[in-house]
């Protein structure tokens, strides 16, 4: 009997539609001469004494399997900096899983809390991850579109509206990926109070938690009654710019990352051992980092922001993350020919905003997790191709 792997593979996988952020970077990697502004990666290299720890624990043979959860001094110390940067209650050591990048961190919890039929609250433009992993847990998206005139913010009366008995997970990605939406105190204890009104448990993505710009992170779980139904799901990679070593992390309720762990053990045994050894270095002796790295994205923020409205794009002034997302609608193209017709006539390369949103058709994302200079080179580009719109 021959065999055909289109009836073995599973059906809603294959419908999933690829990332549309990878095929502009497909385009750019076949192009030459081309300023591209579209990795949400730090350009900085990590920290040496970040990488000097790794190789010392090479170097002292620490090379085996670690414990499922990780290393449990990381652990510790991953409980004390949430509680020293971000002023939370400390969690147990059992409470922390170290996982395979902030990725995994993501999956493990939408896995672990979405049954069939289950419904998951995305509010949109935002990362490509989290719409498949429901559907694939067998779950609902329920998306809710977020305004440019609300600075991109979830709104607590658009939350109350979707919100219905079968809400099984409320997803909170702020600070934002691709707008660099920031909430504040005052915005989550509104979205708290609906919250709090259910059975939904929230999944609070801060891996940009340590890039805001104007007042320190405020997670949603050090709201009253908020903290025994969210995890939050982090990582290392953008605040110590060690996107290569995928290192990231859950903080959840004992009885929720009981059950995660198994997941986390059955799928990946443990995050990589070197890597938990750097990361240990980086969250116990790199506040200093932190603070260098945020300074100069806070530059570039600027430079881009200023440069981009004065070019004549309606720019929203992003206070988090490493991203502008500008209004392009007034140039009569939709987002993805805008996009292209930048690209192949101008050599810079941002991405749409439909790959974040079906929606986004007005707007663009643009990363200056990039240097001034080529932050600079893209301005003037663009300033020079708008002329001939």
């Amino acid at each position: 009997m021959s065999f055909d792997w289109n009836d073995a593979l599973r059906k809603d996988l294959a419908a999933l539609k690829p990332s549309g952020i990878r095929k502009f970077f497909d385009l750019v990697d076949n192009m030459k001469g081309v300023v591209a502004l579209t990795v949400g990666q730090p350009d900085f290299v990590t920290p040496w004494h970040i990488r000097d720890s790794a190789i010392y624990s090479l170097e002292q043979g620490r090379t085996y399997y670690t414990s499922n959860a990780g290393i449990p001094a990381l652990r510790r110390g991953i409980s004390d900096y949430l509680s020293r940067r971000f002023g939370l209650e400390p969690y147990s050591e059992d409470e922390i899983i170290v996982t395979v990048g902030g990725s995994e961190a993501i999956d493990l919890c939408i896995r672990a809390t979405v049954r069939p039929g289950d419904e998951v609250i995305i509010p949109l433009p935002c990362f490509v991850c989290y719409a498949p992993l429901v559907k694939l847990a067998g779950g609902t998206p329920v998306f809710i579109e977020t305004r440019e005139e609300d600075e991109f913010k979830l709104k607590a009366r658009d939350l109350k509206e979707k919100m219905t008995e079968k809400t099984r997970l409320v997803v909170l990605p702020y600070p934002a990926n691709p707008t660099g939406a920031v909430m504040d105190e005052n915005d989550l204890k509104e979205i708290a109070d609906v919250i709090r009104n259910s059975d939904a448990a929230v999944l609070s993505d801060e891996i940009y938690a340590e890039l805001t710009y104007g007042g320190r992170h405020v997670s949603i779980s050090s709201l009253p009654g908020m903290r025994e139904r969210t995890v939050i799901c982090s990582g290392f990679s953008k605040a110590f710019a060690m996107t290569g070593w995928r290192l990231g992390y859950i903080a959840a309720p004992l009885p929720a990352a009981k059950q995660m762990l198994k997941l986390h053990q059955f799928a990946v045994m443990c995050a990589p051992t070197q890597s938990q050894f750097a990361a240990l270095e980086a969250i116990v002796n790199g506040d200093e980092d932190i603070d260098y790295m945020r300074g100069e994205y806070d530059a570039r923020r600027r430079l881009i922001v200023d440069g981009l409205r004065e070019l004549g794009f309606p720019c929203f002034e992003p206070k988090g993350a490493f991203y502008v997302y500008p209004n392009i609608s007034g140039y009569g193209l939709d987002a993805e020919k805008f996009c292209e017709k930048l690209l192949y006539e101008a050599g810079v390369a941002i991405v749409p905003g439909t790959a974040f949103a079906e929606s986004a058709t007005g707007f663009a994302r643009i990363s200056y997790a990039y240097s001034t200079a080529h932050i600079t080179e893209a301005l003037e580009r663009i300033g020079k191709w708008k002329k001939t719109l």
